[in-house]
């Protein structure tokens, strides 16, 4: 037993020493970020997707294209329009002849969504239609058209982007839909240091070349390790209490019951463990702290709790509900 777990410490180092090259590798294009880079890797080893929100030249396009460049897996770019068709992202059957017989046949022609790493770049911006093509892909890991289902390749991951300004001509994402991220990351402003390194590496002639540091088999035994690293009951009871408090139809919270609309669903808690259980093997642990759980709260909790039209009015965002629960209740 003993020798079965330094086996598999040796094996967590192998691949945690991987993913600090690999953060590396990302930062010689991407300058800060550091949190966002890290959601990022943790969505990838939780299995999930994950919805970028911030607003026009904050480098969302570069960071996942870098980020894509540094693993060794098939990446496609979907820029999503409004005249953007289901069968532009799953594909189509296209009339072939074979030209030994004569005889003509369907073959079907794969979209962009048979690749590993999906950038599903301004999201909002295509039909609900369009949208829920991809609800199969990341729920099923697996696409159907005309009657006959396609296995995607594993890993498999759809990172989406989205702008907050704009609105005008846009179509939000259904809540149905926005549970199936993992995480919905918001990106920020640079601080002024970053900023003026960014305005010094951009503006010359000189390009960094980004090696691959990982490779999908990595991140598929990654995704298995995580799955193993172990959690006290007392924290998933946490986990549970506070997802729970999230419903003002059950919770006891007047906070909660004043601005909150609907509450996060049972997803939510599955996918707040998980991916405490990412950060810690990312940090090179074999076990999830408190420090875990309150890190991945906001991505995981900010889509899935919803505020009604009077928090709204006074400014009373998710997150601020998700931070009032961190510090109300008692682990």
């Amino acid at each position: 037993m003993e020798k079965e777990l330094m086996k598999i410490q040796q094996e967590v180092d192998i691949l945690t020493s991987k993913l600090a090259n690999l953060k590396k590798e990302i930062g010689k294009v991407i300058i800060g970020q550091e949190e966002t880079v890290e959601q990022l890797l943790i969505t990838f080893l939780a299995g999930g997707h994950a919805l970028l929100e911030g607003v026009p030249g904050l480098a969302k396009t570069l960071m996942i294209r870098t980020l894509a460049q540094a693993i060794d897996l098939k990446f496609k770019r979907i820029q999503f329009t409004p005249d953007l068709m289901p069968s532009d992202i799953i594909g189509t059957e296209i009339l072939e002849e074979d030209h030994s017989t004569g005889k003509k046949f369907f073959e079907f022609n794969k979209g962009p969504i048979f690749a590993n790493i999906i950038l599903a770049d301004e999201i909002n911006r295509t039909p609900p239609k369009t949208q829920a093509a991809l609800l199969e892909a990341m729920q099923e890991f697996e696409v159907t058209y005309s009657g006959k289902t396609y296995s995607l390749d594993r890993p498999f991951f759809i990172l989406a982007t989205q702008n907050p300004i704009e609105q005008s001509g846009t179509f939000p994402l259904p809540e149905a839909q926005q549970d199936r991220f993992l995480f919905y990351i918001k990106i920020g402003y640079p601080s002024e240091l970053e900023e003026t390194q960014i305005l010094k590496n951009t503006t010359g002639t000189k390009k960094e070349a980004i090696k691959s540091i990982i490779t999908g088999d990595d991140i598929l035994r990654l995704q298995h390790l995580v799955r193993e690293v172990p959690i006290s009951d007392d924290l998933v009871n946490y986990v549970s209490k506070l997802v729970r408090a999230t419903r003002p139809e059950t919770t006891d919270n007047e906070y909660v019951k004043e601005w909150v609309s609907w509450g996060a669903g049972p997803r939510a808690g599955q996918a707040m463990v998980l991916t405490a259980k990412a950060r810690a093997l990312a940090n090179a642990r074999l076990s999830v702290t408190m420090e875990d759980i309150k890190n991945v709260a906001l991505p995981v909790l900010r889509h899935r709790v919803l505020v009604n039209f009077k928090a709204e009015a006074e400014n009373i965002t998710s997150d601020k509900v998700t931070q009032h629960l961190l510090q109300a209740i008692v682990f």
